[in-house]
């Protein structure tokens, strides 16, 4: 069995849970080939407590990782269990890499900080190698820098790769033919391996003390020779050797780098590349004296106890490989393919770094973009399919990826050209699937949907009217509420904006005045009272959606007013959202005519029956100050007395409606002093000319 789950109900008595451990300890500790997984029961304590004591009678140690409990092959019987435990791992990796298709891919992240563009780059090329041939993609964390791995920086970048939809057959979670895919847990396999190296001579213990290997590094400094091991402890006596080791003085474990050896690989991006041994290394650590292994010995022993075919990786990682060469030659491992990728340069063509912005895909997924947006730019960071094409699905970049059109030269990393990306995947998503990443985004301003009654007409409303504009998700949000308010009063207060100031001069206030008769006569299109008419007006004609019926509305009035369409569409556009740019105008107002059908509540939110009596208030008053100014352009005092005389005092029952209308609009108007003034005008001057 591979992997064994026992039952919570008789957990801690009978036999037959006791049986089940003792088998399941028995495959995953003797054979490696899985783990034990118990299921929720007893509490986690209680659990590691049970198993761990009847496992270790099985000659297994146990590792607790979240909900599982991890168990290792047995270390405590003696080298030659060990060994026999080794050579099994071996006859599993041979296994592997016999299998059909012969494509194993693995992308092995250090977990000491975030998933960053280039990691998950390499992850991208490993994955698309994978499924392109039917094969398998592998996650294996490369945790044995003790001092800054942390679970948490894995569990954040398995969080990633699962956002970007890269998801691994083999590896944390989801288990595997290789059963463990943390360094962390493999200890007692990299000690075996370091064991049969000394044993078959391609290894040696040394002695050497920190201060000694300082002191012989500055000497070669000195003497300006190259920095490297000297081989005190190569060829030393083998009684020597015994005598200190019985004795337990502590020693790393060193390869033996065969003397005039040349070694080097046919890298898949960068042609053959060679390395003459003596000259570039000298004889590399593989154990601490700790313990520890080295990144480049365990690389080498992972890489093929898990069968992988391939390694794509960084070319940051080329200088490693006459180190792991050796390895799995003297190990007696076939070495992979290789295939390195050139570096990430940000847009001062140095490496791509925090200084940069943005580097992790943590923060991007923060800034709203989405993950077939990221893959897609990620993928030609590097490598294109020989044609023009820029905006590939996830299927069309499976199909049309191959590791021999990567090219060999960095990519320069381009924020605009990736937000262009992620706009071109925002516009082509369907409505179903973008509205709940709408929604996602709306409390950041301060809009939120537990207020409504049934979100989802506003959402759907919302999000076709932004998709066309937005590139980024958070865009989506930004739009949806800028179109709930209604800033006229800002936008007419702005200075120094000339095509404005044009805008209004060309008779604005009486087209607007001609709007709001139009609409109070009810000629606009039955949506825009959706939101505000009685529920027993019967009479009111059907508000299904009808694009044809707003346009033909514009045209009636610009008829009216003797407005062509270049002098008829950017008035309306202000008078209608108080603005002179954005998403469609009918999109805009059906936005909010959802979102007022709903009950939604959001900061300004402003419905259309205020906008109109806020239009009306204000182009009424700039056509009698137009009408009655002097030829100076400014009031005359008679029409400044008329204007204080036409404005008795506040009567009781006045102020009472008021203070109604001040109650109806408090939540929505809270944050906008100037939209509520112009709201309360408005009443008061409907309230004046009420018989």
């Amino acid at each position: 069995a591979t992997r064994c789950v026992s039952s919570p109900e008789p957990m801690g008595r009978g036999r037959r849970w006791w049986c089940a451990a003792m088998v399941a300890g028995l495959a995953a500790g003797w054979q490696g080939l899985g783990r034990v997984a118990v299921r929720r029961g007893l509490s986690q304590q209680r659990q590691r407590q049970v198993v761990g004591r009847r496992l270790s009678r099985c000659g297994a140690t146990t590792a607790p990782s979240g909900e599982r409990v991890v168990v290792s092959p047995p270390e405590g019987e003696g080298e030659e269990s060990r060994s026999e435990a080794f050579e099994a791992w071996k006859r599993v990796g041979e296994e592997l890499r016999e299998r059909e298709p012969r494509v194993r891919m693995r992308f092995a992240p250090s977990p000491t900080g975030s998933l960053h563009v280039g990691g998950a780059r390499t992850a991208l090329y490993n994955w698309l190698a994978a499924r392109k041939a039917g094969g398998q993609f592998l996650i294996r964390i490369e945790d044995t820098d003790v001092a800054r791995s942390t679970r948490a920086s894995e569990e954040s970048m398995l969080a990633d790769l699962e956002w970007l939809g890269l998801e691994w057959d083999e590896g944390p979670r989801v288990g595997g033919p290789a059963g463990l895919y943390r360094q962390s847990e493999r200890g007692s396999i990299y000690r075996t391996a370091a064991e049969a190296l000394m044993a078959s001579g391609h290894a040696y213990p040394c002695f050497c003390s920190e201060e000694e290997l300082e002191a012989k590094r500055r000497a070669a400094q000195a003497a300006g020779r190259q920095v490297a091991y000297d081989g005190t402890w190569r060829d030393a006596d083998p009684d020597e050797v015994a005598r200190r080791v019985a004795a337990g003085e502590p020693y790393t474990v060193r390869f033996r780098a065969p003397a005039g050896a040349v070694v080097g690989i046919d890298d898949k991006i960068r042609g053959r590349v060679e390395w003459d041994v003596a000259a570039t290394i000298g004889d590399f650590i593989l154990l601490r004296s700790s313990g520890v292994p080295v990144y480049n010995f365990v690389v080498a022993v992972d890489d093929a106890l898990m069968g992988v075919s391939t390694v794509v990786r960084a070319e940051e990682h080329l200088t490693n490989t006459v180190r792991q060469l050796l390895v799995l030659e003297a190990l007696g491992f076939p070495p992979p393919e290789y295939a390195h990728a050139s570096l990430i340069l940000g847009s001062d063509r140095a490496k791509l770094s925090k200084r940069h912005g943005a580097t992790s895909c943590g923060q991007f997924r923060e800034r709203g973009y989405l993950p077939d947006a990221m893959i897609n730019y990620l993928a030609l960071l590097g490598w294109n399919d020989g044609t023009d094409k820029e905006v590939y699905s996830r299927d069309e970049l499976i199909q049309a990826f191959d590791l021999n059109r990567v090219v060999a030269s960095p990519a320069m990393f381009d924020d605009a050209k990736l937000r262009w990306l992620n706009g071109q995947h925002l516009r082509a998503m369907p409505l179903d699937d973008l509205a709940p990443l709408l929604a996602d985004h709306l409390p950041a301003h301060d809009i939120h949907l537990d207020d409504a009654r049934d979100p989802t007409p506003f959402l759907r409303a919302a999000t076709a009217m932004a998709q066309p504009k937005a590139e980024l998700i958070v865009d989506l949000a930004g739009l949806a509420a800028d179109a709930l308010r209604y800033p006229l009063s800002a936008t007419l207060d702005a200075p120094d904006d000339d095509k404005l100031a044009a805008l209004i001069d060309d008779g604005f206030a009486d087209f607007a005045l001609a709007l709001c008769a139009s609409y109070d006569n009810r000629e606009a299109p039955a949506f825009c009272y959706a939101a505000s008419r009685d529920d027993d007006d019967d009479d009111e004609p059907d508000d299904s959606p009808d694009a044809a019926a707003f346009d033909a509305w514009l045209k009636r009035l610009g008829e009216a007013t003797g407005r062509a369409k270049k002098r008829l569409f950017m008035p309306a556009r202000l008078a209608l959202t108080g603005r002179t740019s954005g998403p469609d105008v009918q999109a805009q107002l059906r936005t909010l005519a959802a979102a007022s059908a709903v009950g939604l509540r959001a900061p300004g939110l402003a419905p259309l029956e205020c906008r109109i009596a806020q239009l009306k208030l204000w182009a009424s008053q700039s056509a009698s100050d137009a009408s009655l100014a002097s030829d100076d352009g400014l009031p005359t005092a008679q029409h400044q007395v008329a204007q204080v005389a036409a404005k008795p005092p506040l009567s009781f029952d006045d102020f009472k409606k008021l203070r109604h209308v001040y109650e109806a609009h408090r939540r929505t108007l809270c944050d906008d002093e100037r939209a509520m003034y112009d709201v309360l005008v408005a009443a008061y001057d409907a309230m004046r000319r009420t018989p």
